[in-house]
């Protein structure tokens, strides 16, 4: 038989086995292809006491193959089993894929972040790597299972599945009873290695994020002030607030970092706050959470979306609210105030049909503020800022800094300079957008005016093997979670302002601070804002 013969008979033959036999078959290739990141995790976990036990660390994969094949044929239900194995063959490749070339740790936040994100977005990850990868490893091994033949009755898949979850249940007994102690102490000490289980840490996610999202039933909506007022001595105000996107902290000159990243922003005066940390290390958990009563500790999604929020609360008092936005959206924020959505694809020399440069804002703040009679304002603007992969088309190339860049998505594979350029490119540029919104700002005729700025999340560039963003929060490295935050405002001009500021600028300040600063920008008073967490109370006591 010739060679040609042989792989026509591999891709057309079909292949005789029971029921247990396919779940078993898959459950090892899903085991071996797609979970070394796990046993890789609870070698190092167990080796951390510095004495490893073999024996313990031998009977890991052959657990998990255990526990593996009984879920699998739980999800199956006897009837399902081809069409559930092998999505789970395909979905492993692509979260394998994620987390081994970025780190990603598919939590419910994480599916959150990435059920929220638009096409534009997920379509700047595909690449030719990542479509071989999962052609290799996902697509031609679920087309192999495919050929295979399951054979027998209903009744006698019955026993198979019977049968199959009587010998896993005897394998983990076997294992659990000597090495419980072993098991107990990995676990309960590194409660994160779960999350590194493919797929199903993935269908654990799915499960908590339709329970929560769809499930349960939705709480009423809650109004948190019904009487907030304006408490403005200045006959008019403006207030911009603007949030930035994946820009972290130790890449901002203005921060101490080496390259000059900041070039604009330090000329016009603006306070840089050197010590802030996020809520989250995605947009969809981080934004809301900015806004929201809720702390980072105490919030809950849920209930975010079930009450109001800082823009709500200001525009009661009789601020007008807009949000205009150069990202995916507002993530639930601005659905009750004035807001509008910045089209990639209508003629705008600073959009390609895709994405638009951040510079569209500020034409689009303008053309806002022109509109506008009211004498209270407070404008949101959500920046694209440095939203990776694609971190090359968040400049244009007249304002490139820093070279050699890496115009290409699939980030692993450039080097750590060709990395680190384009994403202080990004920074150059966020710098020179917002050195412009403030010249805008300086030109408004109203009494009283300011400007804030902060990022939503860090990012990692290639420490730890770490990229992009969205690790879980105690786990997350610095990077994503340290976040730069810079202040300009008219009143800087008041030395005793400026001083009072200057000394806040380096005390430890989160997005926990931004609810009640922003009524505190706004001169809004309400029953829900806590001076004691406005950055700026006790500077504008003194003004």
């Amino acid at each position: 038989m010739t060679m040609s013969m042989q792989i026509k008979q591999l891709f057309t033959k079909k292949w005789p086995v029971s029921y247990s036999q396919f779940v078993w078959l898959v459950s090892l290739y899903l085991v071996i292809a797609f979970n070394g990141l796990f046993l890789y995790n609870v070698f190092e976990a167990a080796a951390k006491p510095g004495h490893v036990d073999w024996l313990f660390i031998i009977t890991v994969p052959f657990f998990l193959l255990a526990l593996t094949a009984m879920v699998l044929s739980w999800l199956s239900l006897i009837t399902f089993v081809k069409p559930i194995l092998l999505t789970s063959v395909v979905l492993s490749s692509l979260l394998f894929y994620a987390t081994l070339n970025y780190g990603v740790i598919f939590d419910k936040s994480m599916l959150q972040n990435v059920l929220e994100t638009n096409s534009g977005e997920a379509f700047s990850y595909l690449n030719v790597q990542v479509i071989a990868f999962i052609g290799v490893l996902g697509v031609l091994p679920a087309y192999l299972f495919s050929r295979f033949k399951i054979v027998g009755h209903f009744r006698e898949r019955l026993k198979s599945f019977a049968l199959l979850n009587l010998a896993a249940v005897i394998v983990v007994a076997i294992i659990a009873v000597p090495f419980y102690k072993d098991y107990a102490s990995v676990g309960r000490n590194n409660r994160q290695l779960t999350s590194y289980i493919t797929p199903f840490a993935f269908y654990t996610a799915g499960y908590k994020y339709l329970r929560d999202n769809y499930f349960y039933p939705p709480l009423p909506f809650k109004v948190l002030d019904k009487t907030p007022h304006l408490l403005a001595k200045q006959q008019s105000s403006l207030t911009i607030m603007v949030v930035g996107e994946t820009a972290r902290a130790a890449n901002f000159s203005l921060q101490g970092y080496e390259k000059p990243t900041n070039q604009n922003t330090p000329k016009l005066g603006v306070k840089y706050f050197s010590n802030v940390s996020s809520c989250g290390t995605a947009t969809a958990i981080s934004v809301p959470c900015m806004f929201s009563r809720l702390d980072r500790n105490s919030y809950d999604s849920r209930i975010a979306q079930s009450q109001e929020n800082a823009l709500d609360i200001i525009q009661r008092s009789g601020v007008e609210v807009t949000w205009i936005d150069n990202n995916s959206s507002c993530k639930g924020v601005c659905v009750r105030v004035k807001s509008q959505t910045i089209e990639p694809t209508k003629s705008n020399p600073l959009c390609d049909g895709h994405y638009c440069f951040d510079e569209v804002l500020i034409d689009e703040l303008a053309a806002t503020l022109a509109k506008s009679n009211a004498k209270h304002q407070l404008v949101v603007l959500h920046m694209i800022g440095s939203h990776g992969p694609t971190y090359y088309r968040r400049y244009p190339k007249k304002d490139t800094k820093f070279l050699p860049d890496c115009p290409r998505s699939d980030i692993q594979n450039c080097s750590s300079e060709q990395l680190t350029n384009t994403y202080d490119n990004t920074i150059a540029y966020t710098d020179l957008v917002l050195s412009k919104l403030i010249n805008l700002l300086k030109d408004s005729k109203a009494d009283d005016k300011s400007l804030l700025y902060v990022s939503d999340h860090g990012e990692s560039l290639g420490e730890k093997g770490l990229y992009l963003h969205g690790f879980p929060y105690a786990l997350a490295p610095k990077e994503q979670t340290q976040v730069p935050m810079l202040f300009w405002s008219n009143k800087l001009a008041d030395s005793r302002f400026n001083q009072c500021v200057e000394q806040q600028r380096n005390h430890a300040f989160s997005h926990d601070n931004i609810f009640d600063t922003l009524l505190g920008l706004t001169h809004v008073g309400s029953t829900k804002y806590n001076p004691e967490q406005d950055i700026f109370y006790a500077c504008s006591k003194q003004s």
